[in-house]
């Protein structure tokens, strides 16, 4: 080997550098598409960790507000019912009316009234209590002190459109609107006539609600409610509670029945914020439970998550680069010694390109012969099939040879339908196939293709059904929609059970439209392969022992798009198959009877 025909080694080295580039840029690529997909998990897992855990959280609460408010609501039927309270509404003795109630409400009353009470959260202690008359007006005390001192427009807030026949659950703003204030629950209790029957009053008390001073303030979730526009959340400072209010105003009234979850920055620090509508259907104004639950933790958590993905995808890396070094230094060995090879190994290599060039040309040939296969092989199967017929016309043949060359003659046959089918599709591939539109009268042209069944033999006993109109006329290409029926209608015969049925319909539709059904009792076809039916050349389970080549339904299927129309499979279930086939109506004319 001569000293010219080494490779000089710098273009060695540049060889060995490209290929160490470009596996650690492969490496980098895939390290930081699992580096994503990684990070994008996790957080993602850690989202949905901390979502069931605030889900949790609120359903607690909810369902310890929940037997609250029963045990609330059945202390306040039993108050109504209190006969002193009865008397004096009945007798409208109204001036007796909270004295009486006084006596009868003592223990339900806070020690002191008028005081916030520091008392458990789920006491059953009333702060306040009011009579609505029969308008749902609030009837004024004598002395507040006895029923819980409230300012006339708090007050006011009790009063409603009118007296109410089932239980009112709402909640009272007290403070003014430049304090944080507090919130009492209330709950109006229809006090209804021992003589008609009919309410006459009723009977609102304020208690202590269970979403402010909750117990459950240490699981991070701070919880208040929506009010008339304001938030009562003492909980939050009055900066982020401000922004809350802003966002809670511009989404609360989107579903005012419902739940409704965002985040909100506040305080510096992502939050999720849940409200939903606390007294659905009542009278009072409603008011809606606002809970705020930091995400600083789930952001603290997602962020070493991803230092601890970096930090692996660093040391990936890194041994990506030593390896890289390594593999490329092997790599570029054989490549090193391909640089080497003697003018000899290059001759060869043209005289294997001119070697190629002839092969390619080779296949160029044989590409065009096999679109012309198809129709030279028209005349040999031809001429087979007239040799073999004058064999059979032979006198001195016995019987048994003429079983065979009539086996043979007809095995042509089918070659020649085969070549058919191909040559046609092959034109429909090629778009070389155009439909020329006229009338056709499918009536017709299904008591045609009926008769060419019924003159096949029939070794099944099959029993043909019709429901066809006296004239139904589509438009397109006779020639084809005849080989559309012959297929359908052989399949249908092919795949049928002994003492079966073929039943083929046809009607017009509303849309100018004609829709041909052909359906047959038989094997069903599997749900897996119903969508390869129509596929060239496929056969399911059910034809592995009926003849055929498996192009019958593809080309039919091709047919009826040409002819701007559908072929599907609408049903096979219940040993019974059916297809249909949707094509464009023709109109009527003189000429399409002729």
């Amino acid at each position: 080997m001569s000293a010219s025909s080494k490779a000089p080694p710098a273009a060695v080295a540049r060889f060995r550098t490209r290929l160490m580039i470009a596996i650690m840029l492969v490496i980098t690529a895939i390290t930081a598409l699992v580096l994503f997909l990684a990070q994008r998990g996790a957080g993602a897992a850690a989202e949905q960790a901390m979502r069931e855990e605030f889900r949790g959280e609120l359903q607690a609460l909810h369902n310890a507000h929940a037997v609250r408010h029963a045990a609330l609501v059945e202390r306040c039927r039993s108050l109504v019912r209190k006969p002193r309270i009865h008397a004096a509404l009945e007798d409208d003795a109204l001036d007796l009316l909270y004295p009486s109630a006084r006596e009868e409400l003592r223990d339900t009353m806070e020690a002191s009234p008028g005081v916030p009470p520091v008392a458990d959260t789920y006491a059953l202690r009333a702060r306040f209590y009011r009579f609505l008359d029969r308008q749902g007006a609030v009837i004024p005390p004598p002395d507040a002190a006895d029923v819980g001192a409230l300012t006339p427009a708090e007050e006011a807030q009790l009063a409603l459109p009118r007296v109410p026949a089932q239980p009112q659950l709402g909640y009272l703003a007290w403070g003014g609107p430049d304090t944080d204030g507090t919130v009492v629950e209330t709950i109006a209790m229809p006090i209804v006539s021992d003589e008609t029957g009919e309410v006459i009053a009723a009977l609102v008390l304020g208690f202590e609600p269970p979403l402010q001073g909750d117990p459950r303030e240490d699981a991070g979730i701070r919880r208040g409610i929506w009010l008339q526009g304001r938030l009562h959340l003492p909980a939050l400072a009055r900066p982020a509670r401000a922004n809350l209010e802003a966002r809670l105003a511009a989404t609360v009234g989107r579903r005012e029945a419902g739940e409704n979850r965002f985040a909100a920055d506040l305080a510096g620090g992502p939050h999720l914020v849940f409200s939903k509508r606390l007294n659905p259907d009542s009278l009072f104004p409603p008011a809606y439970e606002v809970c705020v639950y930091p995400l600083a933790a789930l952001r603290a958590h997602q962020r070493r998550l991803r230092w601890r993905v970096l930090g692996a995808a660093a040391g990936v890396l890194l041994l990506g680069w030593g390896a890289s070094r390594g593999v490329a230094a092997r790599f570029a060995r054989p490549v090193e010694k391909l640089a080497e090879d003697s003018a000899e190994d290059r001759a060869q290599l043209r005289r294997t390109e001119d070697a190629l060039e002839v092969i390619n040309a080779d296949l160029q040939r044989a590409a065009r012969f096999s679109a012309d296969a198809s129709h030279q092989l028209k005349t040999p199967v031809t001429v087979l099939r007239a040799g073999l017929e004058e064999l059979l016309a032979r006198p001195s043949l016995d019987p048994e040879e003429c079983r065979e060359l009539s086996a043979l003659i007809h095995q042509t046959y089918r070659l020649s339908n085969v070549i058919e089918d191909l040559l046609l599709l092959s034109r429909m591939d090629a778009g070389r196939l155009k439909i020329e539109f006229g009338p056709v009268n499918l009536g017709q042209l299904i008591e045609a293709a009926l008769d060419d069944l019924g003159a096949l033999p029939d070794e099944l006993g099959l029993k043909v059904e019709t429901d066809l109109p006296a004239t139904l006329f589509v438009a397109g290409e006779k020639r084809y929609l005849a080989l559309i029926l012959q297929n359908l209608l052989e399949n249908a015969r092919k795949y049928n059970r002994p003492e079966g049925r073929l039943r083929i319909a046809a009607r017009a539709t509303d849309d100018a439209g004609v829709v041909l059904a052909v359906g047959n009792t038989g094997p069903t076809i599997p749900p897996a392969a119903q969508a390869h039916i129509f596929e060239r050349f496929h056969r399911g389970s059910a034809g592995e022992n009926v003849p055929g080549y498996g192009l019958g339904l593809n080309l039919a299927h091709e047919l009826a798009r040409l002819h701007g129309g559908e072929l599907r499979l609408v049903r096979s279930a219940d040993d019974w198959t059916e297809f249909i086939m949707r094509l464009q109506a023709a109109p009527v004319t003189a000429e399409a009877f002729s």
